[in-house]
């Protein structure tokens, strides 16, 4: 007798196996259902990764790392290259890295006689020297002017005049540390194409930077040396414009000076 089923009964018993919830053949080969387990769950993982903000996109080029640019380095190259100080101008112009530079009107480079045997290192320009784009040009310059009239000095002839940052900090506020860090190579390379035989380092930001000292009112009037040059702190003209009896002091500095220039 031949065992195979006949159609209907064959048809009864998958209408039977369909009703009580079979939905599922038997496989010929051995299911792992733990490996189906652990692929999905791969499967999630990498589908979550695609989607995280900045992630590649399937296929796409493997982003190259980012490159951390140090802006002290970048000043520190361009200011070296710089073989005069129109050179040094236009890379100072073309330096990047400075946020200052979005918000002035006019890079601040400087005023005066180049090589002259006095430089004055102020600290940055103020509304007057942004508009004018020369350092020393508002009321504090205008008094720094009569101070040097007082010993028969002037920038006209015989002072070079420039600032530790060549634009404007915003609302006059203070140079901050980072600013003045990436700044100090060119100012380092503006001094050695001047070649002054001294250099006046006018108010705190002066001497911060080139004497890593604060604190103008107890460094005024003692020579000390900055850049391998003689150097003489003195108070900023603004501050005697608001401390009149400081005048006292700055004339005593300012014959100093003139003393001194009289050995050189």
């Amino acid at each position: 007798m031949d065992s195979a089923l006949d159609w209907h009964s064959a048809k009864a018993m998958l209408e039977w196996q369909i009703e009580i919830g079979v939905d599922e053949a038997i496989s010929d080969r051995p299911v792992d259902r733990f490996a189906h387990e652990q692929a999905l769950r791969e499967a999630a993982r990498e589908r979550a990764e695609r989607q995280k903000p900045g992630a590649a996109s399937p296929g796409a080029a493997p982003r190259a790392p980012r490159v951390e640019v140090d802006p002290v380095a970048v000043a520190r190259a361009a200011a070296t290259a710089a073989t005069d100080l129109d050179a040094l101008r236009a890379a100072m112009g073309a330096f990047e890295h400075c946020e200052l530079k979005r918000g002035a009107r006019n890079l601040v480079f400087c005023d005066g006689q180049p090589g002259a045997r006095v430089m004055i290192v102020g600290e940055a320009p103020g509304r007057d020297e942004d508009r004018i784009g020369r350092p020393f040009v508002g009321k504090a310059g205008q008094l720094l002017d009569k101070m040097l009239a007082a010993i028969d000095l002037s920038r006209e002839e015989s002072v070079y005049i420039t600032n530790v940052l060549p634009w404007r900090p915003p609302q006059n506020r203070d140079p901050r540390p980072e600013e003045i860090a990436m700044m100090k190579p060119f100012l380092e390379r503006h001094i050695a194409l001047a070649d002054p035989a001294l250099l006046v380092i006018v108010g705190n930001i002066s001497a911060q930077t080139l004497l890593g000292k604060r604190g103008i009112t107890r460094l005024r009037g003692t020579w000390t040396e900055a850049l391998g040059r003689p150097a003489l702190p003195i108070l900023h003209p603004a501050y005697l414009l608001r401390q009149n009896e400081a005048k006292r002091d700055t004339w005593a500095d300012l014959l100093s000076l003139k003393a001194r220039l009289k050995t050189l």
